[in-house]
């Protein structure tokens, strides 16, 4: 398979269209060690729409080159605080130009949260009481 070319060929800009029509190729398996994930996380991310699957004859899940990606993004989106529901919500095959807006909102949410826990830091660090009512405990 094609490991962790995946997202690159997609980042790149290669799209769908370039292929005949999107691919669902790729295996549970496949996208979860592409991204890095365990299986069943490839399937939390199907059931909470982040990536789509299809059905082969078998009934088995398959993927397009996009599901790892998505994932990838998934998972750097929700440790800057996005939920999964937010990042569902992302454009179903995203362009270049479209992935470079995510990212610059991305990193502005990763911003907005630092200066928020710098604040929180230095109002730890200042000396004051965190708790007023702790003095009053007899």
């Amino acid at each position: 398979m094609l490991k962790s070319s995946l997202c690159a060929w997609h980042a790149r800009g290669v799209s769908h269209a370039v292929i005949s029509a999107p691919e669902a190729v790729f295996s549970v398996g496949d996208v979860a060690r592409d991204a890095d994930v365990a299986p069943s996380a490839v399937r939390f991310y199907e059931k909470t729409g982040v990536i789509t699957a299809q059905r082969d004859g078998g009934n088995q899940r398959r993927f397009d080159v996009s599901a790892a990606c998505r994932i990838k993004v998934a998972k750097l989106a929700q440790r800057v605080g996005l939920t999964v529901r937010e990042i569902a919500d992302l454009p179903p095959d995203p362009g270049p130009q479209e992935w470079g807006r995510v990212a610059t909102a991305l990193i502005a949410e990763a911003d907005r949260r630092t200066a928020e826990l710098r604040a929180c830091l230095a109002e730890m660090q200042s000396g004051g009481r965190l708790c007023e009512s702790v003095d009053q405990v007899p």
